[in-house]
């Protein structure tokens, strides 16, 4: 008699029905277990198998199995019957997908790349309250990137300090101001304080700009104290919360999209802690398939890395984790992500942020084109001249590439500009 049944869960001729789940992943055996048998363990421990054989199972069981259709070197497809999941339970879905199969210890190295999914299960659930032609028509800018940066440093300013330096970045010609990730409300800079101050600080840029200014706040907490502090920024006219999404988990996530849908709210994905999980190119999770899941809960916009700045993540990563993000139907770019029409879920913006200055935006924007929240913080705050010369010379740079000349020829007619390729040049922070 049979010990175990992970073979069970292999059917290479199998043929995925159209409202199944696909799953890409890369895996590593232990010694002395068959690629076969353990993708045969990764779809039994993620969908309804156990580690033997059973006395008894209903016959509807076998229907209910995941199954490995499709195996090549180290790579494999596994395909879930939609039955297995919750309609418009994302959490759910990733206990199964990415949840004990990442322990076993047949498999020595496991990674979740991607999944499609299902037009059913899409059905369950409303993505991103706004898309991007909302948030456009919101803050009143097109053609352009969305333009944005962090204090610096990213903690240790009060209240006033980090609205002064707010100011400055509005009155260069920046959208937003945002919180960085551990910025919350601390003894030196309360929440409180930061979204009264900063109000102030918004209400008098736009009157002297003539331009809308908005703030990426940090409401990163338990729930309940987040809906308290997306409340306050509602109060005070802020349309824009922002979420430590890792860190929170989706079931935190999913329920502040409604909650602050209701106040009017878009909400900042930052994606504190991500790389814990998605730097190690051999186990995790891909920052591709988190940025989908931060689209199917319904953010706005989530960080995507800039392939040029300090932050880890290749050309090719980034602009597929730019597509999952924009594009209505995505096509599959062979390992690296699957195909997906996401139907009727509205898209949300990559944010490209991490080590930028004036002289590496064009860098930027040849990856993601000018459909992104552009993050330049430090390459502003630095600029020889101050805070408000730095968001000018990064203006100065978008329009440079978008009128298709070089920054060294905007230049001679921007000391801004200038200013900023005499210190940095196209220096690429490490």
């Amino acid at each position: 008699m049979a010990t175990d049944w992970y073979m069970d869960f292999v059917d290479l001729s199998y043929q995925p029905e159209k409202d199944e789940i696909i799953c890409l992943f890369y895996f590593e055996s232990d010694d002395g277990v068959t690629r076969e048998e353990a993708a045969g363990r990764i779809a039994s421990e993620s969908s309804t198998g156990t580690w033997t054989t059973l006395y008894s199972m209903p016959d509807r069981m076998r229907d209910l199995q995941a199954t490995v259709f499709d195996l090549e070197e180290n790579y494999v497809k596994i395909s879930y019957p939609l039955e297995l999941w919750e309609e418009g339970n994302a959490v759910q879905l990733l206990s199964g997908i990415a949840g004990n199969i990442f322990g076993m210890k047949a498999i020595k190295n496991l990674r979740l790349i991607d999944a499609t999914l299902s037009p059913g299960y899409l059905a369950h659930f409303k993505g991103p309250a706004f898309g991007n032609e909302g948030i456009r028509k919101m803050m009143k800018v097109s053609g352009r990137p969305l333009t944005g940066a962090v204090p610096k440093p990213k903690i240790g300013f009060s209240a006033e300090e980090h609205a002064k330096v707010g100011f400055e970045t509005w009155m260069g010609g920046f959208d937003f101001v945002k919180d960085d990730e551990n910025l919350t409300s601390v003894s030196f800079n309360r929440f409180e304080d930061r979204v009264r101050i900063m109000a102030g600080m918004r209400d008098r840029a736009e009157q002297l700009t003539g331009e809308k200014k908005s703030a990426f706040i940090n409401i990163t907490a338990d729930t309940e104290t987040m809906k308290r502090r997306a409340d306050l920024l509602a109060e005070y006219g802020w349309n824009y919360a922002m979420i430590d999404v890792v860190v929170c988990g989706t079931a935190g996530v999913m329920t502040m999209r409604d909650y602050c849908t209701d106040l009017g709210l878009a909400i900042h994905a930052h994606r504190a802690m991500h790389a814990a999980f998605d730097r190690n190119p051999r186990h995790g999770i891909t920052m591709q398939f988190l940025a989908k899941i931060m689209r199917l809960v319904g953010v706005s916009q989530i960080h995507s890395g800039t392939a040029v700045g300090k932050l880890e993540g290749s050309r090719e990563e980034i602009a597929v984790i730019a597509d999952i993000l924009r594009e209505k139907v995505v096509q599959g770019k062979g390992r690296l992500s699957l195909d997906q029409d996401w139907g009727d879920i509205r898209n949300a913006f990559p944010v490209s942020s991490g080590g930028l200055h004036p002289g590496l935006v064009p860098d930027v924007l040849d990856i993601y084109g000018t459909e992104l929240v552009l993050l330049v913080s430090g390459g502003i705050h630095g600029h020889p001249n101050g805070t408000r010369d730095g968001a000018v010379a990064t203006m100065q740079a978008i329009e440079a590439w978008t009128d298709g000349v070089t920054l060294e020829e905007k230049a001679k007619r921007a000391p801004e500009l200038d200013a900023a390729l005499e210190k940095w040049g196209r220096y690429k922070p490490k």
